[in-house]
């Protein structure tokens, strides 16, 4: 079954992950481990960025509110964490684009807050709508939230519930692009080649340094910059960037991810 929950096409240096988890892809294991997986697979297998989308009517509605009457407990203990797909994201060597459509609820928004870069169609819903549940957004939502909108916006949108579109996102800066609906696959495809074709070495490091600089601060991302820019002076991207440079001025670098 789990071959069927993530289809994949190739597209050059890019691979399209559509999550195809009937009805809604609802966030739970049978949803996020094929994925985690299918992630690790485009890398291995030469991709250089991943485009995430739906081939569904929604890109998610949320998580699957089956799993959670087991984690009830008087103590407040929690059986099960999401830090395992977190931590799949944000390690991920390779930039990830979410390409969203239809509703992006609850786990699904947390989701698409955990790739690098959020494209959305015009028509796209998406909101923190735990608290319908007596819930906050437990997949690092709210964090995530205030990292991009700041503390008054996540707070308003964990404990409103509201639905937002995708044009207000963009402009409140959660999401990075919103297209018309016809141009979604086309511009999100777009982006991920971009960046696909750049130092993808550098953007390595990057995705490394924006993390630390996220969840310890910017002086903790200073003490860890030397260390994490290694792999850049190490690489082939470097040497072609230069060259390129001093024989064709900037932006003509063909670079090879290496």
């Amino acid at each position: 079954m789990s071959e069927d929950i993530i289809l994949k096409e190739k597209h050059g240096l890019v691979t399209v992950l559509s999550m195809n988890y009937r009805p809604y892809n609802l966030i739970g294991p049978t949803l996020t481990q094929p994925l985690l997986a299918a992630l690790r697979q485009a890398v291995e297998e030469g991709s250089r960025a991943v485009v995430l989308r739906s081939a569904l009517r929604h890109f998610c509605a949320g998580a699957d509110v089956a799993l959670f009457a087991s984690r009830i407990d008087p103590k407040g203990q929690s059986a099960t964490s999401p830090l395992d797909t977190l931590r799949g994201f944000e390690t991920l060597s390779v930039p990830i684009v979410a390409s969203v459509h239809g509703v992006c609820l609850g786990g699904g928004l947390e989701l698409a807050l955990a790739c690098d870069y959020i494209v959305a169609a015009a028509s796209a819903k998406l909101g923190s709508v735990e608290t319908a549940l007596g819930l906050h957004p437990l997949m690092g939502g709210v964090q995530r939230q205030v990292q991009r909108i700041g503390a008054a916006r996540a707070k308003e949108m964990s404990m409103l519930g509201r639905r937002y579109d995708a044009a207000t996102l963009e402009r409140w800066g959660l999401i990075n692009l919103v297209v018309p609906d016809e141009q979604l696959d086309a511009a999100a495809l777009s982006v991920a080649q971009e960046l696909a074709h750049g130092p993808t070495v550098a953007h390595a490091a990057t995705k490394q340094l924006a993390a630390v600089a996220a969840n310890e601060g910017v002086e903790a991302a200073d003490l860890a910059m030397v260390e994490l820019q290694k792999p850049i002076w190490a690489s082939q991207d470097i040497k072609t960037g230069l060259a390129s440079f001093r024989a064709n001025g900037p932006g003509l670098a063909q670079f090879e991810g290496r």
